[in-house]
């Protein structure tokens, strides 16, 4: 999903740090929501480095392949909010991005802001949705297909449509650009029906085994009603 050299530069690479800036702003004012309700900074932290090494291994370990302006990469939001909480998750892949691109593709930094943006806003409007969605009595672990589904095509939708904004704003509407954008939302399909069965799988996990999926680690959410 990270929006390759070239696609945005010159003065208009100056919107991507707007962007970022308001993305690293919403990754605040989750993070503060996660201190205040989901079990304090010592707990934010923990679940942050956490969700920052899986973020990493999302990346540089997972399977991923070129389609249309960019790649489809496995990078699993609605699993990391599930899981650790929307602040942590949030936390995990500006960092994890971050040092991917420090360590393994400065190529990549210079469009840090673009491909943060990218990655943060649907979080954070997946996180909108999961509080509308999923009623306040209900579990994680207790979450449906249908529940799943809306959070991983809320999130890996604002992904497509990020990455679809940044190459038609730096390259335009010309029939080549609009079928390589099209290319990478066809492909990023298998990721959205992929990542809900992920989501059961490991809430499932996690329901098996309730006495190791408690405590700071995880998100008080995973087996405690609101």
């Amino acid at each position: 999903m990270h929006i390759e050299p070239g696609v945005v530069d010159g003065a208009k690479i100056i919107l991507s740090y707007a962007t970022a800036a308001r993305a690293l702003g919403l990754t605040a004012k989750l993070a503060a929501d996660s201190i205040r309700n989901d079990g304090g900074a010592g707990a934010l932290v923990l679940r942050s480095v956490v969700t920052t090494a899986l973020v990493f291994c999302f990346f540089e370990v997972l399977p991923h392949h070129p389609a249309g302006v960019s790649e489809v990469h496995l990078v699993l939001g609605s699993t990391l909010l599930l899981l650790f909480g929307a602040g942590a998750a949030a936390v995990g892949l500006s960092a994890g991005l971050f040092l991917r691109g420090l360590f393994f593709a400065p190529f990549d930094l210079p469009q840090y802001g673009m491909n943060v943006t990218t990655l943060l806003v649907p979080l954070w409007a997946t996180s909108l949705l999961a509080a509308r969605i999923i009623p306040s009595r209900t579990a994680y672990v207790e979450l449906t297909y249908r529940q799943t589904l809306a959070l991983s095509t809320t999130y890996q939708g604002g992904i497509v449509a990020w990455v679809a904004f940044w190459a038609l704003y730096g390259h335009g509407f010309s029939v080549e650009n609009l079928a390589a954008v099209g290319s990478f939302g066809a492909a990023y399909m298998s990721v959205i029906l992929l990542e809900p069965l992920i989501d059961l799988g490991v809430l499932a996990g996690a329901k098996a085994l309730d006495r190791y999926s408690r405590g700071p680690m995880f998100n008080i959410r995973l087996h405690q009603a609101a």
